[in-house]
């Protein structure tokens, strides 16, 4: 279990859900190989033990920079009482076959971190597997929460998802304390983005609300941006 264990991680993908959650996550690499392996082997361990309450989401991670280069991500995520059953039970001798099986076709780990997802606008009913990831290092962290949520509020959304929150542990040298996730339908509409369904009028009133934003959010400095695609979610 030691690649997977110091290994697996992303904080990317929650629940999606109108209140406050909690989540877990894990990076690591898999060689392409392997993939359909070990994407069988989550979805048959998870469909059969997935604790109640806790959302799993596999993620292979599509764009992204040469320091944030691992293959997948795995995320856990729930209410604070679910994902601390989930935690406080060993698994037996399921989990161990099925980390002892991981391992056998995980080349390395990556990286793993827990923090929470604060909000979330949009359709969160329907389904966003193509989504964009940044990570940020919020100088003062109530006044991004306050312009952030007030510039998401307000925002035209038209086909698109977005949530947020905050990371409690796995932050690197760089920093990274606050994290936003903008979930699309389908390559085509995380290629155009906003600008592709919005017309100028509304592209202005946008541009307005993110200046704003920009002068009122205590100072952010982007970290790390990347795109993921959802494998399975059980």
């Amino acid at each position: 279990m030691k690649k997977l264990i110091t290994g697996l991680c992303l904080f990317m993908a929650l629940a999606i859900s109108a209140q406050e959650s909690y989540f877990t996550s894990y990076n690591f690499i898999v060689e392409p190989s392997q993939e359909t392996a070990v994407v069988k082997l989550i979805s048959d361990y998870f469909t059969a033990h997935k604790t109640e309450g806790v959302t799993v989401s596999l993620w292979e991670n599509h764009f992204n920079d040469s320091g944030n280069n691992f293959t997948h991500g795995i995320v856990f995520s729930g209410s604070l009482d679910a994902l601390g059953a989930q935690y406080s039970n060993d698994g037996g001798a399921e989990w161990m076959l099925f980390m002892s099986q991981m391992n056998q076709h995980i080349k390395d780990g990556f990286s793993s971190a827990m923090g929470t997802r604060q909000q979330g606008w949009g359709d969160m009913s329907g389904q966003y597997p193509i989504q964009n990831y940044y990570i940020v290092q919020a100088e003062n962290g109530s006044a991004f929460k306050t312009a952030y949520s007030k510039y998401q509020s307000d925002a035209i959304r038209k086909g698109w998802i977005n949530m947020y929150g905050s990371f409690t542990t796995g932050i690197g040298p760089e920093g990274g304390s606050h994290w936003a996730i903008t979930g699309y339908k389908d390559f085509k509409s995380a290629f155009g983005g906003s600008n592709a369904v919005l017309s100028e009028a509304e592209k202005s009133d946008r541009d307005k609300a993110w200046n704003t934003f920009r002068e009122t959010n205590g100072g952010v400095k982007l970290v790390r941006s990347g795109t993921r695609i959802m494998l399975g979610q059980w």
